[in-house]
């Protein structure tokens, strides 16, 4: 955040957490748990679709359950680009899609999932390391965090003078 035309967020949530564990630490909790509430904030709301479980573990590796029920493997598609891992998947066909069937209750619907970025950027997370596991309609993405930050201060550009 320093000297920068660009908002780091891992940066700044690094600060966030750093000076909350040091406020809980000086002045105690108040009898708010920061964790027991964050269960209840949608960090990511702007993807209704699919439902998914977004968490971090005790070493900062960084963990996306997506629940894709129906979904073939070979129908997603995740890749890493910039600083964002990036999901999509095709709608698997649907067998029962006629003019014949009535639908009592009809709450599993299957859609195509256009591109959706979740923010892992690529100096605070070892994408080398990721691992997807898809078991029983659940895609796990799991992302170590790296050991040391990659370039924590940015990398300096040369100026050139063309004047000379």
């Amino acid at each position: 955040m320093h000297n920068r035309d660009y908002l780091d967020l891992g940066q700044l949530f690094d600060q966030i957490f750093k000076a909350t564990e040091e406020f809980t630490n000086t002045f105690g909790d108040f009898g708010f748990d920061v964790r027991k509430n964050a269960e209840h904030r949608n960090y990511y709301s702007i993807y209704p679709f699919p439902p998914a479980n977004i968490y971090m573990l005790q070493d900062r590796t960084i963990v996306f359950e997506f629940a894709l029920a129906g979904y073939r493997d070979s129908d997603i598609t995740l890749e890493f680009s910039g600083d964002y891992m990036v999901l999509s998947a095709k709608a698997p066909e649907q067998s029962c899609e006629n003019e014949e069937v009535i639908f009592f209750n009809r709450r599993l619907k299957y859609k195509t999932i256009p591109e959706q970025k979740y923010y892992v950027p690529e100096d605070k997370f070892d994408r080398e390391n990721a691992k997807a596991v898809f078991k029983s309609g659940i895609l796990k993405v799991t992302v170590p965090s790296r050991e040391e930050v990659k370039n924590p201060d940015g990398v300096r550009i040369a100026i050139v003078n063309e004047d000379d």
